[in-house]
């Protein structure tokens, strides 16, 4: 194979590794700065004149200053009243009060997949942590090995 190859120095295809783009990191496309270059200096020039414009009652422009203004949020507080999840046994209820406020209109259906998540997340670390203590009950011998630490490394 190589020896057909007696002009080519490198593979064409893929001549980087992967995860390098063959751009240094920081470096711009060249469209880009040749944009800002021609509206280097015009934009508090143009800021005023979509200012104008959307004060004239042109949509797009009152659009483009409403979006720099207050952007869209892609997310809101949601309040909720859950009830307490200190055990395994509990999450049952917490999953029926989720299930709740969605069909009442309280939540979206995103933002109850959301808190989902995060209460198999929560139940995940409590399922650790109680088989963590039924095992001290179990083996008292191994109690030193599987006490709990008091303090963490980074408390020092």
């Amino acid at each position: 194979m190589h020896a057909l190859r007696k002009n080519a120095t490198k593979t064409r295809g893929r001549p980087f590794k992967p995860g390098n783009s063959g751009r240094p990191k920081g470096a711009r496309n060249r469209a880009t700065l040749a944009v800002e270059a021609l509206l280097a200096g015009e934009a508090e020039t143009l800021t005023r004149k979509a200012i104008e414009l959307a004060l004239e009652g042109n949509i797009l422009a009152l659009k483009i200053c409403l979006d720099r203004i207050l952007p869209p949020r892609r997310e809101r507080a949601v309040a909720l009243n859950l009830p307490t999840l200190r055990t395994v046994g509990d999450a049952g209820e917490v999953s029926a009060a989720i299930f709740g406020a969605v069909t009442r209109g309280e939540i979206t259906l995103g933002e109850a997949t959301e808190l989902a998540g995060l209460l198999a997340a929560h139940l995940a670390r409590l399922e650790t942590s109680e088989r963590y203590e039924t095992e001290a009950a179990i083996f008292p011998d191994l109690g030193s090995l599987l006490h709990r630490p008091t303090r963490s490394v980074d408390d020092d």
